[in-house]
């Protein structure tokens, strides 16, 4: 059974450390521990039974409570679902920026990294044109770049 534990919102890795060390100290019957992407302030705990998440997470420093209701295996898949890159972006690329400081900027994509996700792009539209390094998916693609 899977259970979502509230947590105080930025340090979900801390309490899973801690909650993870009780765990082996006490030898509970607890499968795992989820630190699901992009839902701060929650932690999905695979236990045997609700007395026995509620066991693990009782007097923790940083757990706020346990949702009612569990959550079944095709919820938890719903949840967990990978999200695909939506969009490639290749050197050369015409992209507007999508975050301050730069919203609403259009550059041209000098450098990809894709094992940082990181783009460098250099402003367009300026009177010195200026590299900067952002993240891929704080640009959206305007123009892609002629294949050669």
């Amino acid at each position: 059974m899977y259970f979502i534990v509230r947590v105080t919102s930025s340090q979900e890795k801390i309490t899973a450390d801690i909650l993870e060390n009780k765990i082996i100290k006490q030898g509970l019957p607890i499968y795992a521990i989820i630190l699901p992407h992009g839902m701060r302030g929650y932690l999905i705990i695979e236990a045997e039974n609700e007395l026995t998440c509620r066991e693990l997470i009782m007097n923790e420093p940083h757990v706020k409570g346990m949702l009612v209701s569990p959550l079944g295996e095709s919820e938890l898949d719903k949840m967990l679902v990978a999200k695909q890159t939506v969009q490639k972006v290749d050197v050369n690329d015409i992209v507007e920026l999508l975050s301050v400081p730069f919203k609403g900027y259009k550059a041209r994509v000098i450098k990809v990294d894709s094992a940082k996700d990181e783009i460098t792009v250099e402003l367009m539209d300026v009177a010195v044109p200026i590299p900067v390094t952002i993240k891929a998916n704080t640009a959206r693609i305007i123009e892609k770049a002629e294949s050669v």
